[in-house]
């Protein structure tokens, strides 16, 4: 961990809230870089490998979250920032548990608890780690700061697949919730330590909705439901992909994925920190999501193993230009927002949440008529659409 404490890279002394958050947030990459990738593998083979079924799943769980997003920063008010954050993590621990015991026979009774605790985790969880996030980051290296939790995150994935295939393939999926588990609750360690933040959500319901359909903030909105919407094929429809192509090779879409991973860690460093000089970070959202969207078309006609590793490699690189920067920029507008950076919070995850429903949609609607990989286009539309997210550029 002390990488983050005297750091040339950073060239600041870091806030006391930011490494709380970056080891807390540190295990829990490491207990999602486990089960991300083979979560939506497992509900594909639980749901009969239905692909409508998996993207009701987290339909379901985005509509609700979204509707109830404001509701939950009404009750932070009482509650607190640093107390949420520590009672999500127990909350994620009891999700994962939820899976351990999930099969066939009793996919009724469960899913409706696992959504619903989901519903809570995200509720407890996401306002305040972003406002946190917003306050406890240093606007003149906030690219770097993303891109250290991002080149972290990165580090623990490079083999967390690798281990999380072979135990699937010697033990089984059983054996990951419980390690998940187990990683959840320890997160809650370094968030003792976190300091408090007094923000308070003011807005009406009435007035969150007008302030999500204004104008003023349309072009936010859309960007970050088209965030939303590929997070959506990314995250969901491109794993499901690659295991088909796979044959089923849980092992084997470890090791590639591992290897993917491994290629990117230095350049997502260096991005973050050219980021940071570069204060026309519009102009590398731009290229980054626009050679990132021609991954999307080209993973189209991907029909093998050595193709997946390739394009899904060049795709990831492009990734980083495009992430940063646009993570960057929304964390520096969630602080130039002041008190309302917890409205601004609200309103960003009213948007995504809705861009991933809106996308699911599209693909239960699309699964009907041609193969899951025509939805890749939608994801490369919607890693365009980020380009509508603007700051105010600083004059050098």
């Amino acid at each position: 961990m002390n990488v983050i404490s005297k750091n040339k890279y950073l060239d600041h002394k870091i806030s006391k809230g930011f490494k709380a958050l970056y080891k807390s947030r540190l295990i829990i990459y490491v207990a999602t870089g486990l089960l991300g990738l083979y979560t939506p593998i497992f509900l594909f083979d639980i749901f009969g490998q239905n692909l409508r079924s998996v993207a009701w799943f987290y339909l379901i769980g985005n509509v609700t979250y979204g509707l109830s997003v404001m509701y939950g920063a009404k009750f932070l008010n009482k509650f607190g920032f640093r107390k949420s954050l520590q009672t999500a993590a127990f909350v994620g621990a009891l999700y994962f548990s939820f899976f351990y015991f999930l099969n066939e026979n009793n996919i009724k009774l469960l899913i409706p608890l696992i959504i619903f605790t989901l519903l809570i985790y995200r509720l407890l969880y996401w306002i305040p780690y972003n406002v946190d996030f917003a306050k406890f980051t240093n606007k003149k290296s906030r690219g770097r700061e993303i891109s250290l939790i991002g080149a972290s995150s990165n580090i623990v994935a490079i083999f967390t697949p690798l281990i999380a295939g072979f135990i699937i393939t010697k033990f089984s999926f059983q054996v990951l919730f419980i390690t998940a588990v187990l990683l959840y609750v320890v997160s809650v360690i370094p968030l003792f330590k976190i300091p408090r933040t007094y923000e308070k959500f003011t807005w009406t319901i009435k007035k969150t909705w007008q302030n999500f359909f204004s104008k003023k903030r349309r072009p936010e909105v859309l960007a970050f439901m088209a965030d939303g919407a590929e997070s959506s094929i990314g995250t969901i429809v491109w794993p499901i992909f690659m295991f088909q192509i796979l044959n089923g090779d849980y092992l084997k879409l470890g090791v590639i994925s591992t290897i993917i991973v491994a290629v990117t860690i230095i350049l997502q460093l260096l991005v973050g920190k050219y980021s940071d000089k570069n204060k026309n970070r519009q102009k590398l959202l731009r290229f980054g999501s626009t050679f990132y969207a021609i991954g999307w078309i080209i993973k189209i006609f991907i029909a093998t193993a050595f193709q997946i590793f390739i394009i899904d490699s060049y795709q990831k690189l492009m990734k980083i230009f495009m992430r940063i920067p646009f993570d960057a920029m929304t964390y520096e507008k969630a602080a130039d927002e002041g008190h309302y950076v917890d409205e601004f919070t609200v309103i960003r995850e009213m948007a995504i949440n809705a861009g991933r429903a809106l996308m699911l949609v599209f693909v239960i609607l699309f699964s009907f008529f041609v193969g899951i990989q025509i939805t890749f286009i939608l994801g490369a539309i919607a890693s365009m659409l980020l380009n509508l997210l603007r700051v105010k550029e600083t004059v050098k």
